[in-house]
């Protein structure tokens, strides 16, 4: 009888303490919850060109940090859980652009504009929130050519069973990668490639100042060869139109 009621008792503990810890349990974080005055997504999508906006959301990746007049400056590819932002030139401190690793929170205050068909924020001031969030890869294979791909420019993106396409180097050969977008670079360079999906091919880059020579996806783009099928993953950038930024190349599944 003893051993029975010890049993029960112990259960019992067990029961509550696991009760305990659930009460204990952070709620998860609302990754769409904005601050008072911060525009939600689609609050900044629909916000005309030369608008002032104010935005929160959760760096993805960052360009490398480099300095004019002594001033720090990077760029960043930031995303909530709705949209993607592009934030150009951003000042900031060494120290601070060192703790914007992926997933780190991010107030920005600046100017909404456009170069090129890609929609930015210039003119941007920061703080540093708390919040953790890093997004998986929106797999947008199928709305290239579509007008619906523009929604989901500057978010971190995936493509599928891409097919390596020719591209022209400077003596007119035809080769799988370029130096620069006219073949007239170097190693260090932005690589330049071109891909084909549903009978149509797009043009895709390596930014050197977000992926360099040293990075597993420049030294992969450096051994493609025309004909291979590929997944990509990478940023939604525009150039005249989509022209991403990859970050990751491997053989399609």
């Amino acid at each position: 009888m003893k051993k029975v009621l010890l049993f029960v008792f112990a259960a019992l503990m067990v029961l509550s303490c696991v009760a305990c810890g659930g009460e204990n349990t952070p709620p998860a974080e609302d990754i769409n919850a904005k601050s008072e005055g911060v525009m939600t997504w689609e609050e900044y999508n629909a916000a005309a060109i030369d608008a002032s906006v104010v935005v929160e959301a959760y760096v993805q990746a960052k360009q490398g940090y480099w300095e004019k007049n002594g001033q720090g400056l990077c760029t960043i590819y930031a995303q909530d859980g709705v949209g993607g932002y592009f934030i150009y030139d951003m000042p900031v401190t060494k120290a601070d652009y060192d703790k914007m690793v992926a997933g780190t929170k991010i107030k920005v205050t600046g100017k909404k504009a456009e170069w090129s068909g890609e929609v930015e924020i210039i003119d941007a001031t920061y703080a540093i929130l708390d919040g953790n969030y890093v997004a998986p890869a929106k797999d947008v294979t199928a709305l290239l050519g579509t007008d619906d791909l523009a929604k989901s420019q500057n978010m971190f993106a995936s493509f599928k069973g891409m097919t390596v396409e020719a591209s022209k180097d400077a003596d007119g050969n035809d080769v799988a990668f370029l130096y620069k977008w006219n073949g007239a670079g170097e190693e260090g360079d932005d690589l330049y490639f071109n891909v084909s999906v549903n009978g149509k091919t797009y043009t895709f880059c390596v930014e050197s100042y977000l992926c360099g020579a040293d990075t597993d996806v420049y030294k992969a783009v450096k051994a493609l060869k025309i004909g291979d099928k590929i997944d990509l993953e990478g940023f939604l950038y525009w150039y005249n139109g989509v022209q991403p930024h990859i970050t990751s190349v491997s053989a399609a599944k």
